[in-house]
């Protein structure tokens, strides 16, 4: 007895869509990146429709925004952005690729790309710079802080409670108890920490 292989129900909406790059970033000064190409993949079985919509359609021109992918097989998209003047700088826009199978209308996936334009590379260079020190300096503050509470075996901690305390103490007013004002308790702050913590 033959036994035929029968394709699983879909439900709408919600099948994974492949689409590289996630992110477009085109620069106002270098012409040769306002034309981009996106890659959508189909590793299905069957064949899909796919349509292209955005959030800011003025903005840019898609060639093929409608078509089909084959199974297994991939599709080019290219989209140009067609006006890079300064008021679109580091405006986020998002483009939608919607697929259905060949044979329907339902929507049965969806995947966002974001796209920004930016005036140069160099720009960009900056805020990566910016966001790569951020980055470094919160993983070195996150570190530092999970260190500096760590007790070694044996040790007491008075040291540190007595430092709380003094800090309490001085930062509050003796009379009714409140935090004092923002620079006092900051500059104790800053020579509390400045002093070495004996334990």
């Amino acid at each position: 007895m033959q036994q035929h292989r029968q394709q699983p129900e879909l439900v709408e909406g919600n099948l994974p869509v492949f689409v590289f790059p996630t992110e477009l970033v085109f620069y106002a000064e270098d012409q040769s990146t306002h034309k981009q190409v996106l890659t959508l993949y189909n590793p299905y079985e069957f064949a899909l429709k796919f349509k292209v919509l955005c959030t800011a359609p003025n903005k840019y021109v898609v060639v093929d925004a409608a078509g089909a992918v084959k199974p297994k097989c991939c599709v080019d998209i290219v989209i140009r952005h067609r006006d890079v003047r300064p008021c679109h700088y580091g405006v986020i826009d998002k483009f939608r690729l919607q697929v259905s199978e060949q044979s329907q209308r339902k929507a049965l996936g969806k995947k966002e790309v974001i796209s920004v334009l930016l005036p140069s590379t160099k720009e960009q260079e900056r805020k990566e710079e910016e966001d790569k020190h951020i980055k470094e300096h919160l993983a070195e503050a996150v570190f530092f802080e999970q260190t500096s509470f760590q007790q070694e075996p044996g040790k007491s901690s008075y040291g540190r409670q007595s430092k709380t305390k003094f800090v309490t103490e001085i930062c509050c007013h003796p009379s009714t108890g409140l935090p004092m004002t923002e620079d006092v308790v900051s500059l104790l702050g800053k020579l509390i920490r400045e002093r070495p913590v004996c334990c």
